[in-house]
């Protein structure tokens, strides 16, 4: 009879133990084990050697097209201008965040280009598949579905139908008969994913694999899974509304700092070619505490609203909080302004927010976090016609922050005719564009200038 014994395995590094550790020995992290019985079969299937040679790089047939659209502009923006062949992209989000409905969307559109595609899941029955697709309004006849989760027989179909874009819904789903650890397992996962990834490197497949997340927000399984793909994408969205943010953390073709923007409907998910007007859409006039600021996520410049409201508090810890940005860059702004502005914060209440659900992660919102800020202390809002951009140091200066002019012409687009940002990034050529530029050097001079003061 196969013998079974327990080992404790790290959810981040794979890292396997006699006994439950506190702390990973590979990867330091905390409370990281877990239990996992793991039986040896009596007879293990052996691997094969895939017959592979080296081969000079100047040999290597690039006859092929390297790119192949998904018929969805957004996803391909973040997957840097479409599906690579052979590519394996790990897609990760919370529970109903629409991760199966973008890539059901994706196969239809693939398939009615005349593709072969595959859809496997291992969490819905084909009938089910088949209501969604007919609330989604595509119904292709060379789109396969498969309800399996065994994956040598996920890997025997793939042979038979030689699909060009195969979809696992979702891997933690997938076991292998080769080990005999339950489904969902760090060994299993890695397993499974690896045989998958190497499935898809030997016959040009494009790849995608949905993950689940934990409460944590990182996906599920072993953290070598995210290195061992070539692009992970998180899809990130409020419940309460109804937009859904696609981010690329990695990708090895392409751009990692690219979003793709969606709003949920009852007929799927539909794109938002031009985020900046949904993000700004329901600013309010002449509302204290409100600012436009122009980012840049990857090449694609946004307008969003920075919102703070500043009250005072009968704490002896006043309260700091940010939703949108990060709390320790905001915990920063305010000490600067304290510092080089002279506003008393100490007794106040500071709340931030970025409208409309957006997460902003670049230094060149700093100044629109200052001004909403001053805005809401000073019960002055800032003139519904500006809009403003630049990274702020410890010293109070306003510094220079990269691409300025796609930012501009965003502002410009949008009807602002006046953009407040660094003095050193104006050049003579921004002169021509139909707005107004203000530079200033200090965080001091841009509140002067905002607020009269």
């Amino acid at each position: 009879m196969a013998k079974s014994k327990t080992i404790y395995t790290c959810s981040f590094c794979g890292y396997q133990a006699p006994k439950w550790l506190g702390k990973c020995p590979d990867c330091e992290q905390w409370s990281s084990f877990y239990e996992e019985i793991q039986i040896k079969a009596s007879k293990m299937t052996s691997r094969s050697p895939s017959g592979n040679h080296p081969v000079s790089i100047d040999h290597i047939s690039t006859d092929t097209e390297d790119r192949v659209s998904t018929g969805i502009e957004e996803l391909d923006r973040v997957l840097g201008g479409g599906m690579v062949c052979g590519a394996v992209v790990l897609i990760g989000g919370d529970p109903g965040i629409g991760k199966s409905t973008l890539v059901l969307q994706a196969l239809s559109k693939l398939a009615h280009n005349g593709n072969n595609v595959l859809y496997v899941s291992g969490e819905e029955s084909l009938r089910q598949i088949r209501m969604r697709a007919e609330r989604l309004g595509s119904l292709p006849d060379n789109l396969a579905v498969l309800a399996e989760t065994s994956l040598e027989q996920i890997l025997h179909e793939m042979k038979e139908l030689q699909p060009s874009t195969v979809v696992i819904d979702s891997v933690q789903t997938i076991y292998t008969s080769e080990l005999e650890s339950a489904p969902g397992s760090v060994s299993q996962i890695r397993e499974t994913s690896a045989r998958l990834i190497n499935h898809a490197k030997q016959t040009d497949t494009a790849s995608f694999l949905i993950g689940h997340v934990t409460k944590e927000g990182a996906i599920a399984g072993p953290r070598v899974l995210e290195h061992m793909v070539d692009t992970v994408l998180y899809f990130e969205g409020d419940r309460g509304h109804s937009y859904r943010i696609l981010r690329a953390v990695k990708n090895r073709f392409g751009s990692s700092d690219e979003i793709g923007v969606f709003e949920m409907s009852s007929e799927g998910l539909q794109q938002v070619i031009s985020p900046s007007e949904l993000f700004i859409s329901e600013r309010p006039e002449r509302s204290p505490g409100s600012t436009v600021v122009t980012s840049l996520e990857g090449t694609r410049p946004l307008l969003v609203e920075i919102q703070a409201l500043v009250s005072p508090t009968a704490l002896s810890m006043p309260r700091r909080t940010a939703i949108g940005i990060d709390y320790n860059r905001a915990s920063v702004l305010v000490a600067v302004l304290e510092k080089r502005v002279g506003m008393t914060l100490y007794n106040q209440d500071v709340f931030l927010n970025i409208a409309g659900g957006v997460r902003l992660n670049e230094p060149g919102v700093d100044l629109g976090v200052i001004a909403s800020i001053v805005s809401s202390m000073l019960e002055q809002p800032v003139p519904s016609h500006t809009a403003v951009c630049g990274e702020v140091g410890l010293t109070g200066e306003v510094r220079a922050v990269s691409q300025m002019l796609p930012r501009i012409r965003e502002a410009a687009r949008l009807g602002f005719s006046e953009c407040v940002l660094p003095k050193k990034t104006i050049k003579s050529s921004f002169k021509k564009e139909a707005i107004t530029l203000v530079g200033v050097e200090t965080i001091q001079e841009a509140v002067d200038y905002l607020f009269k003061r």
